[in-house]
């Protein structure tokens, strides 16, 4: 017979019970089976559940002393006023591992300050994952606004643009980019801008006091093609241009610098907020990432979440 809805709620919530009561009570399995009257292998079952469903999220508070360093290092080399290095996992290809917890935490500690902010965000994979790690907040305090459009060229939402998730789950006002992601031309895109409703976004993102982005990689598989936003033969021309990376759209060559070309003329999201007056957290990691991130650091963001693999290759490039 097929389990019910209600069914797997009620297991959730048993779930929920074995989870808090081993991992915050600190209960035996043996002692949380005569609580609550079940065998110790259901008990295993739940347990196991309890972190597999997402309902038990583990964070490690205890600095890890060569992440520390090669933090200091990034930020002394980069000229950063903000650097968080994880640990690395040789064994693993994720692009999101550790850095997605490390941003959802320093999202956190800054949403749960009482002053009111006005955060950014881009958009993309990492950022996505960090925002699924955040717990339930509420902070009607702060504005939360996205830098980049949230439709596709065939008008379809894009699936990465993380401002409407986010509001959901701290509560606090958002304020989505209204855009394509890229225009048709840059006629449309100027036409856009001029409207009244965009306008006023653009202004918020560029006051912003803190934005968090993630890096586009420009080698295969990389996320503006994959994404329909432009073609190979477009990527491999403003590649011979000189640009090695992505954020939010905008492409940048080695020194940093937003390459003047087609394809940027026709970004519709808001222009990079200035590291002078906003602290940019970029999110990145692995070894595609390297080059756009090196370029990046300290000309396009002053912030970089990290693992300690990439941090390593950063100082020795």
């Amino acid at each position: 017979m097929a389990r019910t809805r209600d069914d797997e709620a009620s297991r959730l919530d048993e779930a929920a019970r074995a989870g808090w009561l081993y991992y915050v009570a600190g209960k035996t399995q043996d002692e949380i089976a005569q609580a609550l009257g079940l065998s110790r292998q259901s008990v295993q079952r739940l347990v196991s559940l309890s972190t597999s469903a997402g309902l038990v999220r583990v964070r490690i508070d205890h600095p890890i002393a060569a992440c520390l360093d090669l933090a200091a290092r990034l930020k002394d080399r980069f000229g950063l006023r903000f650097a968080e290095v994880t640990p690395s996992d040789p064994a693993s290809a994720s692009t999101t591992l550790g850095i997605a917890d490390a941003c959802a935490a320093d999202l956190e500690r800054r949403l749960s300050q009482p002053d009111p902010i006005i955060l950014a965000i881009g958009t993309g994979r990492t950022l996505k994952a960090a925002v699924e790690h955040l717990p339930p907040m509420q902070c009607r305090q702060h504005r939360i606004v996205s830098l980049t459009g949230n439709v596709g060229l065939d008008g379809a939402a894009s699936i990465y643009n993380v401002v409407f998730s986010m509001a959901d789950r701290v509560g606090a006002p958002h304020y989505p980019m209204p855009l394509p992601v890229v225009a048709t031309s840059p006629e449309e895109r100027a036409f856009l801008h001029e409207q009244k409703m965009i306008r006023a976004t653009l202004s918020l993102a560029a006051s912003a006091d803190v934005a968090f982005v993630g890096i586009g990689q420009l080698g295969t598989g990389a996320p503006l093609v994959s994404d329909g936003f432009i073609s190979e033969a477009e990527l491999e021309a403003v590649r011979r241009a000189g640009a090695v990376g992505e954020i939010c759209g905008w492409l940048f060559d080695a020194a940093g610098r937003i390459v003047d070309c087609a394809f940027n003329r026709r970004v519709a999201g808001a222009p990079l907020p200035d590291i002078a007056t906003c602290e940019v957290v970029a999110v990145a990691m692995g070894p595609a990432k390297q080059a756009g991130l090196h370029a990046a650091l300290g000309t396009l963001v002053n912030g970089v979440i990290t693992d300690e693999a990439t941090a390593i290759a950063l100082l020795a490039d």
